[in-house]
């Protein structure tokens, strides 16, 4: 059955839509109790602590407050999504998380070490050693080739040539961008360009790959080709991906989503052992309880 949209896209997301899956008749969404969720995570080392972080702009006459007492944790090898409308703080949050930006007050750990107290040196390394990123726009430096992009993080921090090389080829190979190895991003597809830069984010074997909207700007068949890039990232080499996304149909190849609203979590759906279209289903539920229906909405 060919997929289709379930409600109209906005002109500048409708290409990249087009993918959701068909609309089955509605059922009560359902999301697991955080017990629950917990207790499906046990026994598996938390990559991410977010312990009540608020971010507070503007001064005290006109004070705006994008994340407002956000906690959650991600386990080790999980995929998780983060939706939420324009304006609620998803990309507010993955700032934070990142080290972009800092929190007004709360706590983000990773693999146990605050990085809300970390000094700017050592905040420094810790980004480039621990943390990988992917752009909406791939961001990759147009004067080098995807082979030299994939090697930067590794050349900036010296380790040996024959591993560096050997590392690259590894990655690339599982992602399936061999052949633009020696390719100028103006010689590849917006597509093929996105999967070097996941590459040149997992190469480091960093902690956690932060993705925004890493989807928002290919088309259909080549934002397929990247979230499957992204599972493959997360089942073979067990990385741990948190990915902002206004796209259910991205947010369905996640292992779990959570929502935000106003700055805060409005609620979470763990996917388990349902197929990905029926997660597709129940993440479309919440999207239309938090107001909207589709990219609208989200």
């Amino acid at each position: 059955m060919p997929l289709q949209s379930q409600t109209p896209a906005r002109p500048q997301e409708a290409q990249h839509m087009r993918t959701a899956y068909p609309k089955n008749p509605p059922a009560a969404p359902t999301a697991p109790s955080a017990a629950g969720m917990e207790a499906s995570r046990a026994g598996v080392p938390r990559v991410l602590e977010v312990q009540h972080i608020e971010k507070v702009y503007g001064s005290r006459n006109a004070i705006t407050r994008a994340l407002s007492d956000v906690s959650f944790s991600v386990a080790e090898g999980e995929f998780v999504g983060i939706m939420g409308a324009s304006g609620s703080g998803k990309s507010t949050m993955l700032n934070c998380i990142s080290t972009i930006d800092t929190v007004t007050s709360g706590h983000v750990l990773i693999n146990g070490a605050d990085v809300t107290a970390l000094k700017p040196a050592k905040l420094t390394r810790f980004r480039r050693e621990q943390l990988g990123f992917i752009f909406q726009d791939s961001n990759l430096l147009d004067t080098l080739t995807a082979r030299e992009n994939i090697a930067l993080p590794l050349t900036i921090s010296r380790v040996a040539a024959k591993e560096t090389l050997s590392r690259v080829e590894e990655v690339a190979r599982r992602l399936g961008i061999l052949e633009v190895l020696d390719k100028y991003p103006y010689q590849m597809s917006g597509g093929q360009q996105q999967r070097v830069a996941a590459a040149r984010a997992m190469v480091t074997n960093p902690a956690i790959i932060m993705a925004d909207e890493p989807t928002g700007a290919l088309d259909s068949k080549n934002a397929r080709l990247l979230l499957e890039c992204l599972e493959t990232m997360n089942r073979t080499y067990r990385a741990t991906v948190l990915m902002v996304t206004h796209d259910a149909f991205a947010a369905s190849y996640t292992h779990r989503v959570i929502f935000l609203r106003d700055g805060r979590v409005f609620t979470e759906l763990n996917r388990g052992d349902s197929s990905r279209q029926d997660f597709f289903n129940r993440i479309m539920e919440v999207v239309a309880i938090m107001g909207g229906e589709g990219s609208d909405a989200l």
